[in-house]
C-alpha cells in the first residue's frame, strides 16, 4: 500500500536537465576550460555540495566552494523560476495524493534555494510535507540516505513509499532504501531507458497513467512498462 510518494526534482518532477549543460559550459568557459564529454556521467546523483567539491578538485578552480555554489544558484535562478515547467501530469498526481491521504516529499540533489524557488513559483508548495536535499544527508545518490531521511520525516515506512526518478543513480538510491521506484521518461536520460526499465518497478511516460492503472491505490495488475 502506497502511503507516500517521493519525487526527485530535476528530470523527474520538472523538465530542467537541459539547462545544466548550458550552465556548465558557460561557467567552465570563464576559466578557459572546455566541457568534458563525460562530465554529466561523472556527477550524476551527487549532491550540490559534492558537485562543487568535484568541480573544484577536477578543474583546479580558484573560487572557494561557497562561491562556486552561489554562482551556480545565481546562473540558474531565473531559468528555474520562469523557464522550467512542471512535467505533464505531476500536478494531477499530487492532487490525487492529497485527496487520498498520500503524503508527498521531495528528495533532490539540487540546492535548497532552487527547489524552493520551483515549488513557490509553480504554486505547488501545499502538496509537500517535506523537502530535503543531498546536502542534508551524509551521502548523495546512489546511497539511500536522502530517501530514508524523507521517509523518516514523513513518518512512513520505506516499503510503503513510491519514488519517482529519471536517472540510474536515483533509481538505485530508491531501491537501496527499500522503496518501490517508478522510472520517469526524460529526454536527457533516454540512452538509459533499457537499464531504467530493468532496475525500476515501474516506468512511466505520463504521471496520470499511474492513477488510471491503480498503482497508487495498490490495485495495479502489472508494472507499467509501455
Amino acid at each position: 500500500m502506497i502511503e507516500a510518494v517521493i519525487f526527485d526534482l530535476d528530470g523527474s518532477m520538472v523538465d530542467s536537465m537541459w539547462l545544466w549543460k548550458a550552465i556548465d559550459i558557460e561557467y567552465l568557459g570563464r576559466f578557459g576550460i572546455s566541457l568534458p564529454e563525460n562530465l554529466q556521467a561523472c556527477i550524476e546523483g551527487m549532491s550540490f555540495s559534492e558537485t562543487a567539491v568535484y568541480f573544484k578538485e577536477r578543474f583546479q578552480l580558484p573560487d572557494d566552494l561557497d562561491t562556486i555554489k552561489a554562482e551556480w544558484n545565481r546562473m540558474a535562478w531565473d531559468k528555474y523560476a520562469y523557464e522550467v515547467p512542471v512535467k505533464e501530469g505531476v500536478i494531477e498526481l499530487l492532487q490525487y495524493c492529497m485527496d487520498n491521504g498520500i503524503k508527498a516529499g521531495i528528495a533532490t540533489s539540487n540546492s535548497r534555494e532552487l527547489v524552493e524557488n520551483v515549488v513557490k513559483m509553480r504554486k505547488i508548495e501545499q502538496y509537500f510535507s517535506c523537502i530535503m536535499t543531498g546536502c542534508d544527508v551524509a551521502k548523495g545518490k546512489p546511497a539511500p540516505d536522502i530517501y530514508l531521511a524523507v521517509a523518516d520525516r514523513l513518518r512512513v515506512k520505506p516499503e510503503n513509499c513510491l519514488v519517482f526518478e529519471d536517472i540510474i543513480a536515483g533509481i538505485l538510491s530508491g531501491k537501496a532504501a527499500g522503496m518501490k521506484v517508478c522510472a520517469v521518461y526524460d529526454k536527457y536520460s533516454e540512452h538509459q531507458d533499457e537499464e531504467k526499465h530493468r532496475l525500476a518497478d515501474y516506468y512511466t511516460y505520463h504521471f496520470k497513467e499511474l492513477i488510471e492503472k491503480g498503482v497508487l491505490a495498490g490495485t495495479d495488475n502489472k508494472t507499467i512498462r509501455e
